[in-house]
């Protein structure tokens, strides 16, 4: 049927460098079914060379796994912490190079996209997103932890932007 996107399953991963929130969703039209949420992990005590191997094999492995069509991210946003931009755009990259060795393609979101995207206001708070991310997705409590509920927005955020005409205003 023309006008009909084939299903699609979409890895959204809110990318950290201590923790990695990542969401399996597949969608298929309006319809989402969550198969997969969580955080990744990497122990503190370890280096941080250490911690990116860790991080690109488990991305490795969901993606093994899950044979996603997609990974959605979230853009690095630098705040006032520049260490932590840092360490958290090392992980960025691990995760690009571990969907691009696996021949999936990537996409980036802003927060102020994300936000619109699921709630319909560019300056929402993260319990206004939570709320909406249980309520879209049908479940049965706000999905914790944060990281995680932020991959489901980001992983929604792709599938409204795939389905739509129409690009974001994120100022509003």
């Amino acid at each position: 049927m023309k006008g009909v996107l084939k299903s699609e399953i979409i890895l959204g991963i809110d990318p950290g460098f201590g923790r990695i929130g990542f969401a399996l969703v597949k969608e298929q039209g309006q319809d989402f079914k969550v198969q997969e949420y969580g955080c990744l992990e990497t122990p503190q005590n370890t280096s941080q060379y250490h911690r990116l191997l860790l991080i690109f094999e488990k991305v490795k492995g969901l993606i093994k796994k899950n044979k996603p069509d997609v990974v959605a991210m979230e853009e690095i946003f630098f705040g006032r912490n520049v260490t932590t931009a840092f360490q958290v755009g090392k992980a960025h990259g691990v995760v690009q190079l571990a969907s691009t060795q696996s021949n999936i393609p990537v996409v980036y979101y802003t927060p102020a996209h994300i936000k619109i995207s699921v709630t319909g206001y560019g300056h929402a708070d993260k319990t206004q997103i939570q709320k909406m991310v249980k309520s879209i997705l049908h479940l049965r409590e706000i999905p914790k932890p944060d990281d995680a509920a932020d991959a489901l927005a980001i992983a929604l955020t792709h599938s409204f932007r795939r389905n739509s005409n129409f690009k974001l205003d994120a100022r509003r």
